[in-house]
This record gives structure tokens, sequence and C-alpha cells, in this order.
């Protein structure tokens, strides 16, 4: 009876109040963790979680002297943060003050995805200028752990700088193919199939027959630039289209360059298909 009663008294309005209340406080935690995420104050909270644990554990086994230490410990430990994560707490107030903290993550995400496709076409452009000769692999869905094998392991980030400088002629890895995987440049130097197609051109050299190749094998799309013309190509599906402008490259690279929101490696951003 006293349940009935107890249920009945629990008006929408509390109801609707005690959601919001629950979705405000998710928020600030997301909001938290979105700002602490790389930063060194994800070891702190780690080493909190654990004091915690320490706290209860002695609390339960009634071992007094070790909970006072350890309240003693969260009694100063919350200005020994202030002091220690002063810059991680300035950011947040700063990012507060722009309100880029209340920013969708899609939105970050898509304005990343937009660096990533700029400093692509900034590196290609650069390259077929200068006649710098390059081959660029993005996998797709079909996984190239089996060429990305043949060659020297980065798993670094991608930068237009970085693209460049691994193709410079005479340098150790600018002969063979460059691998992306999602946001992350997989390896360098890699070697491709080479394709036996008779459609190939003769006068088309090694990189457009081992893109070609590579296409007839997998999904993934390729970026050629030729080192005696400076002409831009792609491949995919076991395609070849020749003298793209740059922004037919941009527009390749939305329509077949895949950032998972999880990289079979561990570190993309998103998907666009």
């Amino acid at each position: 009876m006293e349940t009935a009663n107890f249920f009945d008294n629990i008006s929408t309005s509390f109801v609707i109040t005690s959601i919001i209340d629950i979705l405000i406080i998710w928020y600030v935690f997301y909001l938290i963790l979105t700002v602490i995420k790389g930063t060194k104050a994800v070891q702190l909270i780690k080493g909190i979680f654990f004091i915690i644990i320490g706290r209860a554990l002695s609390n339960f086994f009634d071992l007094t002297t070790t909970t006072q230490l350890f309240d003693m410990v969260l009694q100063w430990g919350f200005l020994a943060v202030i002091v220690i994560f002063q810059p991680e707490l300035r950011r947040a107030l700063e990012q507060l003050g722009r309100g880029s903290l209340f920013r969708s993550s899609s939105g970050n995400e898509a304005s990343e995805y937009e660096k990533l496709r700029q400093d692509m076409v900034t590196a290609v452009r650069y390259m077929a200028k200068r006649r710098i000769g390059a081959l660029i692999v993005l996998e797709k869905e079909t996984g190239l752990k089996d060429y990305i094998e043949t060659g020297v392991p980065l798993y670094s980030e991608i930068s237009s700088q970085l693209l460049i400088n691994i193709f410079i002629p005479n340098t150790p890895l600018h002969d063979g193919a460059m691998i992306i995987q999602g946001d992350k440049i997989a390896t360098a130097g890699s070697y491709l199939p080479l394709s036996e197609s008779n459609k190939i051109a003769k006068d088309l050299g090694t990189r457009h027959r081992a893109a070609v190749g590579i296409s007839e094998v997998t999904d993934a799309f390729t970026i050629i630039v030729s080192e005696e013309t400076g002409n831009i190509s792609v491949t995919y599906d076991s395609k070849l289209s020749k003298e793209i402008t740059l922004e037919e490259l941009e527009e390749y690279l939305q329509k077949h360059w895949l950032i998972a929101s999880s990289s079979k490696e561990g570190g993309g951003l998103f998907a666009r298909k």
C-alpha cells in the first residue's frame, strides 16, 4: 500500500526534472573527459580512482589509521589538482569562454577531416608542380596488411610536410608506396603487385602499374604523381583516371577516403561514405 502511494506521489514534472538532471551531469562529465583526453590529467583520474578504492577497502576492514590517511589525501588533493593541472584548467575555461566546449564532436571531426584532405591536396600540388614521383594508397574496406608488412612502419600523423618529405628523391623511403589507414600513415616504401593488364599505356611507368595492380586485388584508392610529367592520376576498382585536376582529386578524396571512428590499428576519426 505504501509503495503504491509512493508511486502516486511521483509527478510527471519530477520525473522530467530528474532525467534532465542526470543528462546535465552526464554531459558535464563528458565535457571534462573531452578536455583531459590526451593530457597527463588522465593519469590523475586513474590515481584518484585507486585512492577512492583504497579508502573504501580500508573503511570496510576498519583500518582506522589508513582511512584517516586516505581522508587527508582526498582533502588536500583538491588543492594539489588545481596547482598541478593549472594549464589544463585554464584551457578548459578558455574553451568554455569561446563556446568551443559545447560544439558537437561531429563538427570537430568534420573540421579535422577537412584539414587532412587539404593536407593531402597541398602535398600532391607541391609534388606535381616539381615532378616529384609519389604513390599513395588509401585503405578502404579491404585490409592491406600483407602490403603494409613489406614497407617501413610509421603509423604517424598525416601532414602535407611529411607527405612531401617522404617522396623527396634520393631519400630512403621515396621509392615504393605509402599506405594510409584511416587518419594515419601506416607505412612507406611498400611493394604493391604490378598489373599485367594490356589496357595500360606503354608510356606509363611502374608506379601506375602498381596502382592499377592494387586496385585489381583490393578496393583501395590510390593517388599517383608522375615523375616524368607531374600529372596526377588515381586508381580504384581496376580503373585508371589519368591527368586529373586538383579539384577532381578533392572530389575523389571526399568519395573514397574512409576515416573510421576507430581505425584497424586504433586511431581514426570517422567514416566518410
